[in-house]
């Protein structure tokens, strides 16, 4: 039975309302958190044991949304498995702190019924055909065959129910998607998901994805761990496995520091920073056997220092880097056994190359089977000013043919320093197609 609001001396009426929503979701409440030191951070434990006691991501947000109200402090999450319905939504302040390999928060099955009327752009419900695999609180992708990937998809939580077939959501749609056009609602999410927030981290999480029972969701809305209009986040000692999309993903995120951490056997890309991220720091990561690139370098990205990491076993390129991804240093990475190159630079014009990008010290071996050329690392399109420096470039065992570094003939002052190319036939070529 809960202890009275009077006796606890919580007076605050957004207390109140939790307290509210505890009892709702037959939460139990445990002793009550205490300031972890004299500035007044908060400090609270949440699980199976803990100041609020559950096994689902309601019990885990309550934890984060609480600490949160008062201005930010520590989440602990003990050591279980936590079922996830919707993302655990992150908030500003807030740290949130596993056991690693022991706090597990695994999705649900996924769950997708077409809309039974057209969802309008704007419009903040939907209507669906079938809701018996839906609940209040859900997060949903929803899309048609016409708007069906990255930012055209809508991800909302389901907030209300209206009638039988009807629920509102917590984010107005951002296209016009047609019953004509196949549309859908999917029970698909982030596992972990941070929309504007700030000064966030995550440590000690292992999230397994049930990539053969959930619902795709691609890295532009959905990820493990998602990140969307975030600045200065850290992600350390987490493990994102089989989730079906990219492993980590962050968009349009600034100061986004990953360290120490393992996506393995996701569907999509492993690592995927993103549309415009600035100054991302990404090392001593472990980036294996996911379906597509190990490490997606993606639209605008700056800046950043991508050290250390382990990309290896990856269906797709070890690391793909394209549209304006400009200034990034990558030193020191273990690049082996990817399906395609190990480096490939996508086609792009001369004012969207990636420019001034800097390879050093990488071990980049015994990639690309199915690549271009049979070549180790492949530039195409415009890119100027790339340097590959004291790099081994090449693979561990005799081959008959091969290149090293494979240029495209708009390519300009790319420079070649101190590389050693073991078991290639041709270190370098400028293809002149």
């Amino acid at each position: 039975m809960y202890a009275s609001s009077a006796r606890l001396g919580w007076k605050n009426p957004g207390i109140l309302a939790l307290i509210a929503a505890f009892s709702t979701f037959g939460i139990a409440l445990g002793d009550q958190p205490k300031p972890a030191n004299a500035t007044g951070k908060t400090e609270i434990r949440v699980g199976i044991k803990g100041d609020l006691r559950g096994d689902d991501h309601r019990i885990l947000q309550a934890a984060v949304d609480y600490v949160a109200r008062l201005g930010g402090g520590t989440v602990h999450i003990a050591p279980g498995r936590y079922q996830m319905r919707n993302a655990l939504h992150l908030r500003d302040n807030i740290r949130i702190v596993g056991v690693p390999g022991k706090t597990i928060l695994a999705a649900c099955d996924g769950f997708k019924t077409r809309l039974a009327a057209d969802g309008d752009c704007n419009e903040q419900q939907i209507m669906v055909e079938d809701p018996s695999g839906l609940r209040v609180g859900d997060g949903i992708a929803v899309r048609d065959d016409h708007y069906a990937s990255g930012f055209e998809v809508t991800t909302a939580t389901l907030t209300a129910r209206v009638d039988e077939r009807t629920f509102r959501i917590s984010f107005p749609l951002y296209m016009d998607y047609l019953v004509s056009q196949k549309a859908t609602a999917r029970l698909a999410f982030p596992i972990v998901g941070g929309w504007n927030v700030r000064n966030v981290a995550l440590e000690g999480l292992t999230i397994e994805g049930n990539s053969a029972r959930s619902e795709r969701l691609d890295g532009c809305r959905g990820g493990g761990v998602y990140l969307f209009r975030c600045e200065d986040i850290g992600i350390r000692h987490c493990t994102v496995h089989a989730y079906n999309g990219d492993g980590i993903s962050f968009q349009v995120s600034h100061r986004v520091t990953v360290e120490d951490c393992l996506c393995e056997a996701n569907t999509g890309l492993g690592l995927h920073p993103g549309s415009g991220s600035q100054h991302p720091v990404l090392r001593h990561n472990r980036s294996l056997n996911n379906g597509g690139d190990g490490l997606f370098v993606c639209w605008r990205v700056k800046h950043g220092v991508f050290e250390d990491n382990e990309v290896r076993d990856n269906k797709g390129s070890g690391i793909s880097i394209g549209h304006k991804d400009t200034d990034n240093l990558f030193r020191n990475n273990v690049i082996i056994g990817n399906n395609r190159s190990g480096v490939f630079f996508r086609d792009e014009s001369e004012p969207m190359g990636a420019h001034r990008n800097i390879f050093e010290g990488n071990r980049i071996l015994d990639n690309g089977p199915t690549g271009e050329a049979g070549a180790c690392v492949v530039l195409r399109g415009h890119h100027h000013d790339v340097v590959f420096r004291k790099n081994t470039i090449g693979h561990s065992r005799s081959v008959s043919a091969g290149v090293g570094i494979l240029a495209g003939k708009d390519v300009r002052g790319l420079q070649n320093v101190d590389n050693q190319f073991p078991n290639v036939g041709t270190p370098m070529k400028v293809d002149k197609r």
